[in-house]
């Protein structure tokens, strides 16, 4: 690669290697500057006596259209959620399916006493609507909170806080339901039209398939960038680096630093891994806290969905509890078991805490008004220019739809 690329990118996460993909795709050189010791930002999965273990609970959504254009899924070897979830409530726990992608579901679903009849009734209208409207219709919606629109729509309080609560709080980080309704919608249109999934090798096989498209020197981590200048940009230790063109694709604060905008605010979020002897539920679904009791808003077992995740003869649990509490490993650890054994009983005792992951900018809040435009520019100002989930939105395709759009108006922009 030449000493002075044509593009600078600032972030080696899914935008930032998005954005380099296209870029590399175009006959662009480029050079990305990764202020951490590896690619993928929040995406990035560590191996830890034998299990691998994502940067928090995360999960592909197979529909998402910016994924299917950009990803290989068959060499990701994606495993499948089963649809549906789990929901302890009422000193149970509770089982609800996905009765159009279940054998025999419907008739299962009518039998559950989780959630009325009304209240499937209504995920019908609501599942119906969304998949009759185009993703830009969504992104135009009338926009209110999620609780707002679910209120709107009949759902009575006990399945809201029986299941949107814990589900959709779980995904938008967002125990209060107060997001965008038109983030929500996007989420369960694309929970209608496709699987939950994680690849074998970890979600940070998805940066590692993004990174395999790029020139073998074009990445360059452990290189903190300081401040930017114009066409400048001046790394921790006083290095310049100069380019036609400079894509700051790092998270919001960052990005925010670099380009002297107001910091944008995040929603945070704490994954605990244990390793169990046996699995405590018996299949692979998300479990939630339906009776809103304890830190615990959901779990998984991960190596139920995928056994490469764990070691033979072990099952990995992924905890997610909303926020970033202000208690020790030992103490937070502590109070998951402890909610733990309440559901399972003295067999959660036996469960080992692996590690902990406390990330303080998980996703960006979106709030009503923030997906206002849907896509906000890319372009900054004359050479400078933004990508990043806060710059479409707070998912895995919004990521990489930004890198995208940055990459296309640097394009634009280079051939004038």
């Amino acid at each position: 690669m030449t000493t002075s690329p044509d593009v600078l990118i600032v972030g080696a996460g899914l935008a930032g290697l998005a954005c380099g993909r296209h870029l590399a795709d175009a006959g662009v050189s480029f050079q990305i500057v990764e202020a951490s010791d590896g690619i993928g930002g929040r995406v990035r999965t560590d191996e830890f006596e034998g299990f691998l273990l994502d940067r928090g609970f995360q999960v592909l959504l197979t529909a998402y259209p910016e994924a299917q254009r950009t990803l290989d899924y068959h060499a990701l070897e994606l495993k499948k959620f089963t649809p549906g979830a789990f929901s302890w409530f009422a000193g149970r726990m509770n089982k609800l399916v996905d009765p159009w992608r279940t054998p025999g579901g419907w008739s299962e679903a009518l039998r559950s006493d989780f959630g009325g009849f009304l209240d499937k009734l209504r995920i019908l209208r609501l599942r119906s609507r969304l998949r009759a409207s185009s993703i830009d219709q969504i992104f135009k919606h009338p926009e209110r909170s999620t609780r707002d629109a679910l209120v709107s729509a009949g759902f009575s309080e006990e399945f809201i806080h029986r299941f949107f609560r814990p589900f959709f709080g779980g995904i938008l980080l967002d125990g209060e339901l107060k997001s965008s309704s038109r983030m929500f919608e996007f989420v369960f249109k694309m929970l209608s039209e496709g699987d939950i999934a994680v690849p074998a090798r970890g979600m940070g096989a998805i940066p590692a398939q993004l990174a395999s498209h790029l020139p073998a020197d074009s990445i360059r981590l452990n290189t903190h960038a300081e401040s930017l200048h114009e066409n400048e940009l001046t790394l921790t230790g006083g290095e310049s680096l100069r380019a036609r063109a400079i894509v700051v694709a790092a998270d919001g604060p960052g990005a925010a630093h670099l380009v002297g905008e107001a910091e944008p605010a995040s929603r945070s979020v704490t994954c605990f891994y244990f390793s169990a002897d046996e699995p405590p539920v018996p299949h692979p679904m998300l479990v939630l806290n339906g009776d809103g009791a304890g830190p615990v808003n959901n779990f998984a077992v991960i190596s139920q969905i995928a056994p490469s995740y764990a070691p033979a003869g072990k099952s990995l649990v992924s905890v997610t509890v909303l926020g970033t509490q202000q208690l020790t490993d030992q103490q937070l650890g502590g109070f998951i078991i402890a909610q733990m054994k309440n559901w399972f009983g003295t067999v959660a005792s036996s469960w080992r805490h692996l590690k902990g992951y406390r990330i303080p900018h998980a996703q960006p809040q979106q709030l009503p008004g923030a997906l206002e435009p849907a896509q906000r520019p890319v372009r900054v100002r004359p050479g400078i220019y933004l990508c990043g989930d806060h710059r479409d939105n707070a998912s895995i395709d919004g990521a990489m739809l930004s890198g995208r759009r940055a990459a296309e108006a640097v394009l634009a922009d280079l051939s004038r």
